[in-house]
């Protein structure tokens, strides 16, 4: 995940957001803080108090520009479109690039340039002889090649997602409009495809830039506080979400054994539009932990994915990311994983051998 700091930056720079809620340091009782706060004199403290009601103002003044920052953003999502509207195009293949917008040169490709003048002499000898090369429509598996690339997207991707995604075209941003509860929509653009009707699924975060009045120096800037997916649209047998298994069944008082089928979640980058949902009675540690993640995603895609896709593309932008800090499991947690797994498994048997494709609605 990306680092608080780098996150911290882009709010700053962007009208970013917390993504993650279990990064805020815990409001510790104030006699820790500061041990020796009791012994100070009351007039001191006094002081001190009127000092705590100056940074609450300062908070509210502070959710006011991020307020703005968000309509600016806004306004500058228009400017970019129309360079994400031909980046899909040559993507897609539907607009073939001129040569002076394919013009780039940079250190180490002028050395590959050479040496591809050289076989471009060879191969010129062979041509005659040789079938001529099918020259493939814009950019196969773009947004494939990024989810490859970034360990945060890979660990979502599945195998079975994988002949999906390779019809995604676009992956685009919207923002709320002027007057509406803050937020962004995270809209998927497929071309049709044999696995769902949706053209496009959609992922919004809803966001809030207001101190909580229960801990207003919490505050930091805008944070994502919930989302809503889309329903995906499939077709029959395509739904790579769930998987049919047969099970079998003894009677207990006859004896008789039966086999019946019946679906069962799988793990999917599909389950990405089917978000899990705070409870109003509070939120257990894995629940948060799981919302905390998803955010942390929608975040990304927001700020970096989108933005800077290309450099996604080649590999260029992993550079940038390497502030993500990745966790070993703690000794014996593999094991466990594994163990549950073959339990889980036992006495069933998956009938999605060849994963089935599935699909979604724009909402």
């Amino acid at each position: 995940m990306e680092a608080r700091k780098n996150e911290k930056n882009e709010a700053k720079g962007k009208g970013g957001n917390k993504a993650l809620q279990v990064d805020r340091p815990e409001i510790m009782p104030q006699a820790e803080r500061i041990p020796n706060f009791s012994a100070l004199p009351q007039a001191v403290k006094r002081r001190v108090y009127a000092l705590k009601r100056l940074q609450v103002q300062s908070a509210h003044i502070e959710a006011k520009f991020y307020e703005e920052v968000h309509e600016l953003e806004r306004k500058y999502a228009g400017l970019y479109q129309p360079i994400f509207d031909k980046r899909r195009e040559v993507v897609s293949g539907a607009v073939e690039p001129t040569d002076e917008e394919c013009e780039w040169h940079s250190e180490g490709e002028e050395e590959d340039l050479a040496e591809d003048l050289k076989k471009k002499a060879a191969l010129e000898e062979k041509k005659e002889d040789a079938a001529p090369a099918e020259d493939p429509k814009g950019i196969p598996e773009f947004w494939l090649t990024i989810f490859k690339h970034v360990d945060m997207l890979g660990e979502m991707l599945q195998e079975h997602d994988e002949p999906i995604l390779k019809h995604l075209q676009d992956i685009t941003v919207k923002f709320s409009e002027p007057g509406q509860p803050m937020s962004f929509t995270l809209e998927f653009h497929f071309e049709p495809n044999s696995f769902f009707s949706n053209t496009v699924l959609t992922k919004m975060y809803k966001m809030k830039s207001e101190p909580d009045s229960a801990d207003p120096f919490s505050f930091e800037g805008p944070e994502i506080v919930d989302c809503e997916g889309c329903k995906i649209d499939w077709q029959k047998g395509k739904d790579v979400t769930v998987k049919t298994i047969k099970k079998k069944q003894k009677h207990k008082g006859r004896g008789t054994v039966r086999t019946i089928t019946k679906e069962v979640p799988q793990d999917s980058f599909f389950n990405f539009f089917n978000p899990a949902k705070a409870s109003p009675d509070g939120m257990d540690e894995d629940l948060d932990f799981t919302l905390a993640t998803d955010f942390e995603i929608g975040h990304f895609f927001r700020e970096r994915i989108i933005p800077r896709a290309v450099l996604y593309f080649t590999g260029e932008a992993l550079e940038d990311d390497e502030s993500f800090e990745e966790e070993d499991l703690e000794e014996g947690e593999e094991e466990d994983l594994d163990e549950e797994g073959e339990e889980e498994d036992e006495g069933d048997l998956d009938l999605t051998k060849e994963p089935q494709p599935a699909e979604c609605k724009q909402q």
